[in-house]
């Protein structure tokens, strides 16, 4: 008898967690036609209807991962529903706070507040450290395509560091110390939140907003791989990218881009600065990256040719 489902047999809890943040981003969704609260600027469940897209593509990712290794996989299975049970709670926080119509980030403006607030806290730490213990057991199990191993083991350290800046919307802002208020961190450094955003993502566009590098570094484990499928299609079409060490380099040039990439936004973002409105240094930055991407990638490719077409003209002598 086969499983309904080729997926579900990857990590179960996982791959549950996925079905439950499906029917809750359809929810969320159809909860911001009928529920016309806002929050921070934005529909009140907008914020679900976010997290829970980004929980299930989180979910099955690492599911998918799991499923590949060989060593280490009973300790990165525990892991991995380590991470469902604090991913879970974290959106039952969110979702409860959404119905009781108050925020859930930051909140000790009430006893229960900043239980839930602190609760959510540690499942987001918890996460963060199966999802370390997780990225661990992949790079002890290598694999024949070594290019397919740096896609996904630059992903890792580029999402592990992407979760990890989320620990600079916790600290008090400077107008919060002042004034001694019952709310504790940001997400826009400069103005406070909810102040004007683009539309349903909400990022700041007055101000600096930590949650654009928080939420590019975490999809670097997406971003990555889709890179080496990208490469791995063109191979069909371009000689030279059917070297496996070509692509390996190639994605360990989009790696140090994206890398790059995040820091810049992380700068830009905390000198109080919209993504929007770059500064003359911080688009000489993107300018920088991109040159240096466009030329290692250039420099890369250039010299298989060459090769290519020196082998064709001796077989045509």
């Amino acid at each position: 008898m086969t499983s309904p489902s080729p997926a579900l047999p990857w990590h179960r809890p996982l791959m549950l967690l996925a079905v439950a943040m499906a029917i809750l981003t359809v929810a969320s969704a159809a909860a911001m036609v009928i529920d016309d609260r806002t929050l921070t600027g934005l529909p009140i469940w907008a914020k679900s209807v976010k997290f829970a897209l980004s929980v299930l593509i989180y979910a099955v990712t690492w599911s998918w991962l799991i499923a590949q290794l060989t060593r280490l996989r009973r300790l990165a299975w525990w892991a991995g529903t380590v991470a469902a049970g604090g991913l879970a709670l974290e959106l039952v926080v969110i979702v409860t706070q959404i119905v009781r119509g108050t925020t859930s980030h930051f909140n000790f403006t009430t006893p229960l507040n900043a239980a839930l607030w602190e609760t959510m806290g540690s499942s987001i730490v918890g996460v963060w450290l199966a999802t370390l213990v997780v990225s661990v057991a992949l790079f002890a199990n290598p694999t024949a395509d070594r290019a397919r191993d740096t896609a996904i083991r630059y992903g890792t350290v580029l999402s592990l560091a992407g979760a990890a800046l989320g620990i600079l919307m916790v600290r008090e802002t400077p107008a919060q110390r002042a004034t001694g208020g019952s709310i504790s961190g940001a997400h826009t450094v400069g103005p406070a939140d909810g102040g004007p955003g683009l539309p349903i993502l909400g990022w700041s566009t007055v101000g600096g907003d930590l949650r654009i590098p928080h939420f590019i570094g975490m999809h670097a484990l997406q971003a990555m791989p889709l890179v080496l499928i990208v490469l791995e299609l063109g191979a069909r079409r371009i000689p030279v990218l059917r070297s496996m060490e070509t692509r390996r380099t190639l994605v360990v040039i989009a790696s140090a881009t994206y890398g790059a990439l995040l820091a810049v936004l992380t700068w830009q973002a905390l000198r109080g600065q919209s993504v929007v409105h770059p500064d003359v240094a911080t688009l000489l930055a993107f300018g920088v990256i991109g040159i240096a991407a466009t030329v290692s990638g250039v420099l890369t490719v250039r010299p298989k040719q060459v090769d290519s077409q020196h082998v064709s003209a001796g077989a045509a002598r």
